[in-house]
């Protein structure tokens, strides 16, 4: 592609340099509008700029993507609904036999979930329970923040849907789940266990230091905590009912004298029902009463909150049996989504609400603004002079390649890096297995490069949020403890997925 005249390049790489700003600094203090507002404000300068045109912006959205992303967010929240990151939650303390065993049931859940359901859903749902765990059971906490953020990382290269770049990997290349899930797989078990077992050797000493608790006092917290986290946790809590229900009891629990009229007026009511039942009774009548009706009430509920949830779960291990099929991914999960919400027979708006609908905005604006960008003909340009030495048939070009998404992937963002990438490093490979082979490792490397520092992906910046907010035991996951166990693990594990995927 040639190179755009010289006003449209200047232009275009203004914008784009804007959107970049906004993307990895959303604070940044000459204009603190998020990364959301950002991407937008970068779209509408390539159109304003005329580096491409409003047609042009409007087909570089790419809406298969969009509703992958919106399919998948929306099972996640039915998901969270039915309790299953309670039990994933339960999973980590049930039987635990100290730190170390902890510590790898960590890494085990949160790459197992983060596959299932994103990398981010998993460290929104489970951090404040790691945190929890760690503080009863008086462990240092980093350790296992570091095994939850890493773990969803690496855990959520293995599928399409487990991180937003491998969704735009599997729209852009049309590999199959099944085929993305074959190639990924193995690198992704082993290099979780590496992580684990780098992991403990690097805070063998700290574990092994720890006081523990009485037994008794850690599973009585243990519980407190399950409890607790199946109503703190949520996508987006624009409501809280609880506080709404805790203020109409307080309201209710005041005394006045209507109140008081009230309560002898039904109390009135009450003894005139015993004398009709008492009556009833000596007539040989049978007469429910109201403990039965009650406890028959509670049951029915009981049964249907757990037939409920059955079929959630049903429902959800479709959709990944049709996925694994091969069928429409973007469809599939749209599907299984619209199947939850008619379940669920009731107004959907407060599930829909905890949509993350900046998230889409952001991948619209983004897709615009790295469109014009590509026009500028500069991503090209640097892409021929570099191609040469990455050449993924030669181990020596497939290590340039790599660390070129590393150092990309940190500095303009994995899902960018992937946007300029992706068809560059699929075309300069041979066609077939080759070029299947080149997708493979982009999804790997450009997830894997999250973990490289705190600000690589934003499962790591939301551990460290959720960590430091969390209510009366925050804990700060600086950036230099981060980087300290990331910059090994990243370069391993990457090197481990580079010899393993074929």
């Amino acid at each position: 592609m040639a190179m755009a005249p010289v006003v449209k390049l200047v232009l275009g790489s203004i914008a784009f340099a804007i959107f970049w700003i906004l993307a990895v600094f959303p604070s940044v203090p000459f204009l603190p509008i998020g990364r959301t507002a950002g991407s937008l404000f970068g779209a509408m300068l390539m159109v304003i700029f005329q580096v491409i045109t409003p047609d042009q912006a409007y087909a570089a959205i790419d809406l298969p993507i969009l509703g992958l992303l919106f399919g998948t967010m929306v099972v996640s929240i039915y998901l969270e609904r039915a309790d299953m990151f309670k039990y994933l939650g339960t999973l980590l303390s049930w039987r635990s036999r100290g730190p170390k065993d902890l510590l790898c049931r960590v890494c085990l859940v949160s790459a197992v979930s983060s596959a299932l359901f994103t990398n981010d859903t998993c460290c929104v749902v489970l951090t404040e329970f790691v945190l929890k765990i760690a503080r009863q059971k008086n462990l240092p906490p980093h350790p296992f923040l570091l095994a939850l953020a890493t773990s969803a990382n690496i855990g959520s290269s293995a599928t399409p849907i487990g991180n937003p770049q491998n969704l735009v990997i599997a729209v852009q290349s049309k590999i199959s789940f099944w085929e993305f899930l074959r190639g990924v797989f193995p690198a992704m078990i082993v290099g979780i266990i590496v992580n684990a077992v780098m992991l403990l050797a690097m805070y063998w000493r700290l574990l092994s230091d720890h006081k523990e608790e009485e037994e008794n006092e850690v599973s009585e917290g243990v519980v407190a905590v399950e409890e607790e986290d199946v109503t703190s946790h949520r996508f987006s809590p624009a409501t809280l009912p609880h506080l709404s229900s805790f203020r109409s009891e307080e309201t209710n629990g005041r005394t006045d004298p209507e109140t008081l009229r009230n309560r002898g007026a039904s109390s009135g009511e009450s003894s005139a029902s015993r004398d009709h039942q008492a009556d009833a009774e000596s007539q040989g009548e049978s007469y429910p009463t109201t403990i039965n009706s009650n406890v028959l009430l509670f049951q029915t509920k009981r049964w249907r909150r757990v037939l409920w949830k059955s079929s959630v779960y049903l429902i959800t291990l479709g959709m990944l049996i049709s996925l694994l099929m091969g069928l429409n991914m973007s469809w599939t999960a749209i599907t299984a989504a619209l199947a939850l919400v008619g379940l669920d027979f009731k107004d959907a708006r407060p599930s829909l609400e905890k949509v993350s609908y900046s998230l889409l905005i952001f991948f619209c604006g983004m897709f615009i603004t790295v469109d014009g960008f590509n026009k500028t003909g500069i991503p090209t340009a640097l892409w021929d002079l570099m191609e040469p030495y990455a050449n993924i048939d030669e181990a020596k070009g497939t290590a340039v390649l790599a660390l070129v998404i590393l150092v990309l992937s940190n500095v303009a963002s994995n899902v960018p890096t992937v946007l300029l990438l992706g068809a560059r490093v699929a075309a300069s490979a041979a066609a077939g297995e080759e070029e299947k082979k080149a997708w493979l490792l982009l999804a790997w490397v450009s997830t894997v490069a999250g973990n490289l520092t705190l600000l690589g992906s934003a499962a790591n910046l939301i551990v460290c949020e959720q960590a430091r907010r969390a209510v009366s035991h925050g804990y700060t996951l600086t950036f230099t403890k981060h980087l300290k166990f990331g910059l090994p693990s990243t370069l391993i594990v990457t090197a481990i997925g580079l010899y393993l995927i074929k």
